[in-house]
């Protein structure tokens, strides 16, 4: 299993571009240049538009909602409107990256409702043999695709996808036996689409907060802010979707 290092720094770097972009913001609403700061506005996106899609597509997955009833620029076009009557809301640069997604998970959470949770799933999880879920895959894969490509644009250069690895999962010293014999049974692919299966099936506040942790690499104290969370609870939520996709791992690869 490799790494993914490339896919982390850039992100560190699309926030750096995020925070320095602020200032420049600032000056073009006082100069009342509302193209040039759209123009700016549109260049900070491209993570942004992976979070809606991801929030997006489990929702219309789970039933919330029709596949046409909301996309990832319905959102967009709010949040440019957000940030623009907003922004000077923002005191620093460095709380604008946190403030934009703050803004973005406000505007998610008033178009979608908050799903019944499967405790049957969750309390047994550790009692799923392999076979049990290689049909759980099979069934999730047949009944949406595995991704509902709520983009059109798949050429387009800002969208990502979410590439989940092991080393999200797996972080502690202690823990890397664990990582070397599950790893010999996994390809990328197996990770990434079994990872994705079981967040699926997670309540959606321990989904956000593993997807804000791992793949937007947000700290917790940011995490925190933007779900309105305290830092306990979002320690606790990372807890309990790391452990539940340690046991999946473990149990569905680690036989021999």
């Amino acid at each position: 299993m490799k790494t993914n290092v490339s896919y982390y720094q850039n992100k560190k770097e699309f926030r750096l571009f995020v925070t320095q972009s602020y200032s420049q913001l600032i000056q073009l609403k006082k100069e009342g240049d509302q193209a040039s700061f759209n123009a700016l506005v549109l260049k900070i996106m491209p993570q942004i538009r992976q979070y809606i899609n991801t929030q997006l597509n489990v929702a219309i997955r789970k039933g919330h909602f029709s596949k046409n009833k909301f996309k990832a620029d319905d959102i967009i076009d709010q949040l440019f409107i957000e940030i623009y009557d907003h922004i000077e809301d923002v005191k620093q640069e460095n709380d604008f990256y946190v403030w934009l997604f703050k803004k973005t998970n406000d505007l998610l959470e008033d178009i979608t409702v908050e799903e019944e949770f499967d405790e049957f799933f969750f309390k047994n999880i550790d009692d799923y043999t392999r076979p049990e879920w290689d049909e759980m895959q099979e069934k999730y894969s047949t009944d949406g695709g595995g991704d509902l490509l709520l983009i059109e644009e798949l050429d387009d250069m800002s969208y990502n996808h979410n590439d989940y690895t092991l080393n999200q999962v797996f972080i502690e010293n202690d823990e890397k036996a664990l990582v070397q014999k599950i790893d010999k049974d996994l390809n990328d692919e197996d990770v990434k689409h079994h990872i994705e299966m079981v967040l699926h099936n997670l309540p959606v506040n321990m989904r956000t907060v593993f997807e804000l942790a791992t793949t937007q690499h947000l700290e917790l104290e940011e995490i925190a802010q933007i779900r309105h969370n305290t830092l306990e609870e979002v320690k606790q939520l990372l807890s309990d979707a790391k452990k539940a996709l340690q046991i999946s791992l473990f149990n569905r690869y680690s036989v021999n």
